[in-house]
């Protein structure tokens, strides 16, 4: 099984960037498509971004296109999530998360999922 744990939250001014990375352990990191959701303060968990294994393959909400990137780095079993162009409506925790299948990130939620990380976007 695998155990997701991330990092690089915290609070920044409208305008500004983060990273945020997720570590992978336990589990064959390739093997697995990534993704990040996020959930703001009285709203439903919303989609982010998604890669699959290779890294070949991207997709990303609406709301954040041009502006965050996702990538992994299957050396290191780790996927980050660059965060250009902060709005405070990106205000929400993120999850970082993990499926066999990069299609479910198109049709449902996936099954692994981490602890969250804050991101704080100031006006």
């Amino acid at each position: 099984q695998v155990q997701l744990v991330e990092s690089g939250g915290g609070l920044v001014q409208a305008g500004g960037s983060l990273r945020l990375s997720c570590a992978a352990s336990g589990g064959t990191f390739s093997g697995y498509a990534m993704g990040w959701f996020r959930q703001a303060p009285g709203k439903e968990r919303e989609f982010v971004a998604a890669i699959n294994w290779s890294g070949g393959s991207t997709r990303y909400a609406d709301s954040v296109k041009g502006r965050f990137t996702i990538s992994r780095d299957n050396a290191k079993n780790t996927v980050y999530l660059q965060m250009n162009s902060l709005k405070p409506e990106d205000t929400a925790v993120y999850y970082c998360t993990a499926s066999p299948s990069f299609g479910v990130y198109a049709t449902t939620t996936p099954s692994l999922w981490g602890q969250g990380t804050q991101v704080t976007v100031s006006s």
